[in-house]
């Protein structure tokens, strides 16, 4: 277990403090600092992130690079646009575009967390480089020697209540380390996580969706584990549409970001306009991101969920919203619950990317 703290940085000093109004059933944050972690998804309150590291999340990178609120402590890769070794690839490249290498990258596991080696690895959706197709040169930095899991836990370790970690791919990392250190659940300020697909069809199958389908084992722990978990599933990101003409803005700024997301969309809008027959993309990366950022931009419901890990529907997210006492005990008694997404400011999004990307 790792205790010794890896500081490559010095101002991670961080609050994210939740009122107390429930009622609204809306998060509303007074964030002093925030740090983010990708794996590439990403932390914050100290900000950690994770990642499959694809255009999407590329997006959600330098959006919180972008962001005043939050303090990007560390990236953090796993399989899911690509496998996980081109993830690490991509997260120090886009370190270098953005000229943060002081920002550690740890890789994560090239498995499941059954030890499953027959990936589910969506290349066609952000091409086979996940970086629409552009071969990139590659880039001269190096991940730390620490894995993701463990990186993930010295971080929660070193600034107990004080890390969210914002998941932008399958959850086997952050699995790892609930099931490796049990101090880990309470270490971690929030977790909040791009996944799920709650009373609607999800986008790998009509059940499932594509980060818990990815591993949908480790999923079932990080949900049941009892941390602070919220849920950003498709039925939120299918709310926020980037249009042809949004990306045409950020074409014509001088944003450093905005003018080297255009290269690498064009792969992600040709998946868009033959799976969807929409002119436009869905935003998940930066939708859960802002979650993480501005919780005042989404609203939420409370209940206990469970991930079918078997069968037809492997990888689908069951919710129970704890309105009706059961008789018999099943297999969502006295788990703990986590908060499900229901709604978005989409408007609020699309300006805050629009703002972000085209000033930077």
């Amino acid at each position: 277990m790792v205790r010794e703290c890896y500081i490559p940085y010095l101002h991670l000093e961080m609050h994210f403090l939740k009122c107390a109004n429930e009622s609204s059933r809306s998060i509303r944050a007074q964030v002093d600092r925030v740090k983010v972690e990708f794996e590439l998804e990403v932390k914050i309150s100290n900000s950690l992130a994770r990642e499959s590291a694809s255009s999407n999340d590329a997006m959600a990178i330098f959006l919180a690079l972008q962001s005043p609120e939050v303090e990007v402590i560390g990236l953090t890769t796993i399989y899911g646009n690509v496998y996980t070794t081109l993830a690490t690839r991509n997260a120090l490249h886009l370190l270098e575009i953005a000229g943060r290498t002081d920002i550690p990258v740890a890789e994560g596991s090239h498995v499941t967390i059954t030890k499953g080696t027959k990936l589910r690895i969506a290349d066609f959706v952000h091409g086979t480089d996940g970086l629409g197709n552009q071969n990139f040169p590659p880039p001269k930095g190096k991940p730390i020697e620490l894995s993701a899991a463990d990186f993930l836990i010295q971080q929660a370790s070193c600034y107990p209540g004080k890390v969210t970690v914002v998941a932008l791919g399958p959850l086997t990392n952050i699995a790892l380390a609930i099931q490796s250190d049990p101090h880990f659940v309470k270490n971690i300020q929030q977790i909040v996580v791009l996944g799920g697909a709650f009373a609607v069809n999800g986008n790998v199958n009509p059940a499932a969706e594509a980060n818990i389908f990815g591993d949908p084992d480790a999923a079932d722990v990080v949900f049941t584990s009892g941390a602070d978990v919220l849920a950003v599933g498709i039925n939120v990101t299918h709310q926020v549409f980037f249009t042809d003409a949004d990306r045409d803005k950020l074409a014509e700024s001088n944003g450093k970001y905005a003018q080297y997301l255009c290269k690498i969309l064009d792969v992600y809008y040709s998946y868009h306009h033959v799976a969807y027959s929409t002119k436009g993309v869905y935003l998940h990366d930066p939708t859960a991101l802002l979650a993480a950022v501005t919780p005042s931009l989404i609203t939420f419901t409370e209940g206990v969920v469970r991930v079918q890990t078997t069968g037809i529907t492997r990888g689908l997210t069951l919710f129970y919203n704890k309105q009706k006492r059961f008789g018999e005990v099943t297999e969502w008694s006295d788990k703990p619950s986590v908060k499900v997404a229901v709604t978005v400011d989409a408007p609020a999004v699309i300006n805050l990317v629009m703002e972000r990307l085209t000033n930077s």
